[in-house]
């Protein structure tokens, strides 16, 4: 397939946000759509992600935007006509809260979540054991469980999101780089790439870790910062682990995916601030740790290898969408902070409603860049 010279929107990023923009622009009628990844599909942050999604959050709109996103992934599926499965388990979440300031935190959490819909609930140490059986009581004071909350494919469900683009018209172009963005006097008017250039009006800044250097193609300096994190996998178990289990202050996630591995994950301030994915030998010490901790059990399980990907970070853990004042025609869709897969259906809807200058679903208004500006931040704290 040769590059068009022409298209009405471009979408840099093959992950599942760009996939899921693409499908969203090319259901409500949108033509000459053209995603443009470097690599290959979910190659960046969606493919090395612990693929997790719950509606347990402590700030309102990031539980508005996973409820949406959790009731369209219950249905993907068949909306998307996907003919394998997106594997989307729905055994729930338990967060473990460690001291008397968390645990009173998850409070007000769930009332939050339950005031929106969410069937939430907080839990007693013993309760939490009720659910995961081999959990040390002994090292936490409350939980909370939602039952809807769970764990995807995220090969597949990209894989669905842009095989339902292209039976629309939408052309993905895998291994075209980005190399530079054309304006004049202040609007968007092309895209260069290793491949050509595309004359676009139209602009989306999808592209996750390198989101910060697409940016600077236009003159754009997003306040972002990439961060490696790292998540290690075991070799296959009997069925041990139904939710996955997640502690704020621990630091950690941790699940069973359907073949039998733990997959689990942790963050570290101290990870470098740039593009590498080389793993390192302090995670593997620091995930056993407290692992073993939490689910002594898991103490003798064996370790078959760990990976890196990247967070795109803000300075509030939240999402920027939407268009950048002063560059007419650029869209971003990037900062996530570690939680963009499980936002990913909830990104598509509200993307193509700010380009098609719809109302939204959800109103993100001020989740836009110049609120770093302004100093009007939103922190979300449940993050690991």
């Amino acid at each position: 397939m040769s590059l068009p010279k022409t298209a009405s929107v471009v979408i840099v990023g093959g992950g599942v946000s760009g996939c899921a923009i693409a499908w969203n622009l090319a259901k409500e009628g949108v033509k000459d759509i053209v995603v443009l990844e470097k690599d290959t599909l979910s190659n960046g942050s969606t493919g090395r992600c612990g693929a997790g999604v719950r509606m347990q959050w402590g700030a309102k709109r990031n539980c508005q935007l996973a409820l949406f996103s959790i009731e369209f992934f219950e249905k993907a599926n068949e909306i998307l006509e996907y003919e394998r499965d997106i594997e989307f388990d729905q055994s729930g979440y338990l967060i473990v809260a460690a001291n008397e300031k968390e645990a009173e935190q998850f409070k007000k959490n769930v009332a939050l979540q339950n005031s929106l819909g969410i069937d939430s609930k907080y839990l007693t140490p013993d309760e939490a054991r009720m659910i995961v059986p081999h959990i040390d009581t002994s090292q936490f004071l409350a939980a909370t469980f939602c039952h809807r909350d769970g764990h995807l494919n995220p090969f597949h469900t990209t894989e669905a999101y842009a095989q339902a683009a292209e039976r629309l018209g939408v052309r993905i172009f895998k291994h075209t780089e980005v190399t530079g963005i054309e304006l004049d006097k202040g609007s968007i008017q092309a895209v260069e790439t290793s491949r050509g250039r595309i004359a676009t009006p139209i602009v989306v800044n999808a592209a996750g870790g390198w989101s910060k250097g697409i940016g600077a193609m236009a003159g754009v300096d997003i306040p972002i910062f990439v961060q490696r994190h790292q998540i290690l996998v075991t070799e296959p178990l009997e069925p041990v682990l139904k939710p996955m289990v997640m502690g704020f202050s621990y630091n950690i996630y941790i699940q069973q995916v359907p073949h039998g591995s733990i997959i689990m994950g942790r963050s570290d301030n101290s990870e470098p601030r740039d593009l590498r994915v080389t793993p390192g030998w302090r995670f593997m010490e620091e995930m056993t740790k407290t692992c073993g901790k939490l689910l002594p059990y898991l103490r003798s399980a064996k370790i078959l290898r760990q990976w890196a990907g990247h967070y795109c970070n803000t300075e509030d853990a939240q999402p920027i969408y939407g268009p950048v004042p002063g560059v007419e025609g650029l869209y971003l869709a990037l900062g996530f902070s570690g939680h963009g897969f499980m936002l990913a259906p909830a990104t598509g809807q509200l993307i193509t409603e700010m380009i098609l200058d719809r109302p939204l679903t959800i109103d993100v208004s001020d989740l836009d860049i110049g609120r770093f500006e302004r100093g009007e931040l939103f922190f979300e704290y449940s993050v690991v």
